[in-house]
């Protein structure tokens, strides 16, 4: 898959400021602030920036965490994962396999009769598409 670049003003003119802040500069937004922790609908779960579709709602789980969680993304080349030290911890990063958006991160301790995943994903980096 080709890489979507854009200039950094391309995506503040289309982002909005909490996007950009998260997507672009690798933010974390409040948790149970998004309206997506709660969705419930089947659909859809795509990246904020370019649209690609990253998760399904039969993914989606509640994890209690005030982020909408899903146990793996639609398919394993719509994200790619980079080790992320900040804030004094070890975690990893999930980005947008087109675009590099910072969606959020993963770790394993997702639900053990599925895949033992937990991706934590910031609900204003994404945008649903109900069925």
């Amino acid at each position: 898959m080709e890489k979507l670049k854009k200039t950094e003003q391309e995506w503040k003119t289309e982002l909005t400021p909490e996007q950009y802040k998260i997507v672009r500069e690798k933010g974390t937004e409040a948790p149970f602030t998004s309206e997506l922790n709660d969705e419930k609908s089947e659909g859809t779960f795509k990246c904020v920036a370019c649209g690609q579709p990253l998760f399904s709602s039969e993914q989606k789980f509640d994890s209690g965490t005030g982020w909408p969680s899903f146990d793996a993304p639609m398919d394993d080349e719509v994200v790619e994962t980079e080790s992320d030290r900040s804030l004094f911890m070890k975690r990893t990063e999930v980005l947008c396999s087109r675009c590099d958006a910072h969606l959020g991160h993963v770790f394993d301790d997702g639900p053990a009769d599925t895949t033992g995943k937990r991706f934590c994903i910031n609900g204003c980096a994404l945008k649903f598409d109900e069925e």
